[in-house]
């Protein structure tokens, strides 16, 4: 049976750099001093510098505006059909530009197979059928949506994108994750509530899967479920957007689950077997955690501390950000180890070599 490799991995993001204004936004809610105080403490716990949006901030950051209309401002939040209008025009703008990096060229004719993962929006015909178009990919490619699976999705899709290639070694797999994470901030004045404001932006990453033997080789997957833990992330769609909710305790809890499984995670390997580290930065306490539940060095998570850094938490697209940062750095033969947490609480999780 053929092997599945991760050949090429492209990104891109909107050219709105909205971090600061992002979290200035926010504050101005605030009338509590000593709420005042935790947040500005939370921003500076963060290690986020920049974050980037479809959503355009005003310059006073009282409110922010997108493809010319007023999109946030106190007491003026959109509803959900307004907030899937603007995903409708602006994810297939970002998504376009992402491929494009693959530089595809004459090979598009070859891709064999387009998985989505999203859950940032959801249309019908949706965005699969919009890039066949775009990108000029066959009509007749087979199409699969991973959907509202957050931000472990991305893994599922390597997952199923593997199958596809071991089954049939002549396919070629278009991976694409597209999300846009600003469209869905809440108004409150709750400050575990507010975290979405200070951490999540917009990202998309588009992969090629195939048998030819270069890039990542894929050599295992393990998923791991922590139900007791399950009410400490979610998202559910209501009238006014998507709520998330994301608990304080997430990152002690994704520490235990990956502490619990941490064998069959690395399949008998050891944590210093692992020389290429891609973990979903869905914040600093999450990195932290699993620094500490496998007691790795402070070095082992720079990948995924710096696109933290650059891009804040992406959703689906973010692991796969990290994971190209590590496919340019060419280590061949290094072994690497990459997962993504997310409702549940789940971990998925993917064991590579560098080829």
């Amino acid at each position: 049976m053929s092997g599945a490799y991760i050949n090429q991995i492209a990104t891109a993001v909107p050219p709105h750099q909205v971090h600061n204004a992002f979290v200035q936004f926010q504050r101005q809610m605030l009338n509590d001093h000593r709420k005042r105080t935790i947040f500005d403490r939370l921003v500076e716990k963060g290690q986020i510098e920049k974050r980037w949006s479809c959503v355009v901030p005003a310059e006073d950051c009282s409110s922010a505006t997108i493809n010319g209309e007023l999109f946030y401002a106190a007491g003026g939040f959109p509803s959900t059909g307004e907030r899937m209008r603007q995903y409708e025009i602006e994810a297939p703008v970002l998504a376009q530009r992402a491929i494009n990096k693959l530089d595809l060229g004459d090979r598009t004719n070859e891709i064999t197979h387009l998985i989505v993962t999203s859950c940032t929006g959801f249309s019908a015909p949706g965005i699969d059928l919009e890039m066949v178009k775009r990108i000029g990919l066959n009509p007749s490619i087979e199409r699969t949506i991973i959907g509202f699976m957050g931000c472990y999705a991305a893994v599922n899709a390597l997952k199923v994108a593997r199958h596809i290639v071991r089954s049939e070694p002549r396919a070629k797999v278009l991976v694409l994750s597209i999300e846009l994470c600003t469209l869905h901030f809440q108004q409150t004045f709750e400050l575990e509530e507010m975290m979405p404001f200070l951490l999540f932006a917009d990202g998309c990453a588009a992969a090629l899967i195939s048998s030819e033997p270069r890039g990542l080789s894929i050599e295992r997957f393990y998923a791991t479920v922590h139900p007791e833990a399950a009410s400490q992330m979610a998202w559910h769609i209501r009238d006014l957007g998507f709520d998330m909710v994301l608990s304080s305790r997430i990152p002690a809890s994704v520490g235990e689950a990956i502490q619990r499984a941490s064998d069959a995670i690395l399949a008998g390997l050891k944590p210093k077997d692992i020389e290429l580290w891609a973990v979903h930065p869905g914040g600093r306490a999450i990195l932290d955690a699993v620094e500490a539940a496998f007691r790795l060095p402070i070095s082992a998570l720079n990948a995924s501390r710096r696109v933290l850094r650059d891009f804040g938490n992406m959703s689906s697209a973010t692991v796969l950000f990290v994971l190209k940062s590590l496919l340019e750095e060419n280590k061949s033969g290094a072994r690497g180890c990459a997962m993504s947490f997310g409702p549940g609480l789940t971990a998925e999780t993917m064991l590579f070599k560098a080829v």
